[in-house]
């Protein structure tokens, strides 16, 4: 797969582009997928710790921000894995453009569920409330490129603390997506391109 663009429940992508006076169609190398944009939240565990309102609240905002959109694998190339909610992306998405960058830098959406090895299990409640508001690229404080954190960055504490007790209730899903590419290296694993991009008049 070379590229294609993605249109999710909270990320509306535009890609506006006309055909140049020799005809070419900067196109016609990328495949347009219908990435899937709506579908079921798992199931939180039972929990002494959180009270089932907070999982409650928390699976429901999990919903309306769509997170499993890119969180799922093969969401993002409409397939979605139903016994991959949330458990990450083997798609990745580019966060540079593809019109500039033979090689763009590439995220793999990582694993949300609590599982020890490949997901969240070993975070702390205070790191996941961190993550829903400013996001962050693996164990670093780096904001990650193509996660909307700025429209969670207001959430309130309550709510914050809902979303992580939820992914922290989550039965652990066992899988391990591709590492993050830097921008000009190779990525081995498929990914998609999403932007707003305009033809400049000449």
């Amino acid at each position: 797969m070379r590229a294609a663009f993605k249109h999710g429940a909270y990320l509306v992508v535009l890609l506006v582009l006309v055909s140049c006076e020799t005809g070419y169609n900067p196109l016609d190398d990328y495949e347009q997928l219908d990435p899937a944009t709506i579908f079921a939240t798992p199931e939180p565990q039972l929990s002494s710790t959180y009270s089932t309102e907070q999982l409650a609240r928390g699976r429901y905002l999990i919903g309306l921000l769509g997170c499993g959109s890119c969180h799922t694998d093969g969401a993002l190339v409409g397939v979605p894995n139903s016994s991959r909610l949330l458990a990450g992306s083997s798609t990745g998405i580019a966060y540079t453009s593809p019109f500039i960058d033979k090689n763009p830098g590439v995220v793999y959406p990582p694993n949300l569920t609590p599982d020890m090895e490949t997901g969240l299990g070993s975070w702390t409640m205070d790191r996941l409330v961190e993550m829903v508001r400013v996001g962050t690229v693996d164990h670093s404080a780096r904001t990650l490129p193509v996660m909307p954190w700025p429209a969670f960055a207001s959430i309130t504490n309550e709510d914050a603390f809902s979303i992580a007790a939820y992914l922290k209730s989550l039965a652990p899903v066992r899988h391990r997506v591709p590492s993050n590419v830097p921008r000009g290296r190779k990525a081995s694993a498929p990914f998609v391109h999403f932007g707003v991009y305009q033809t400049i008049e000449r």
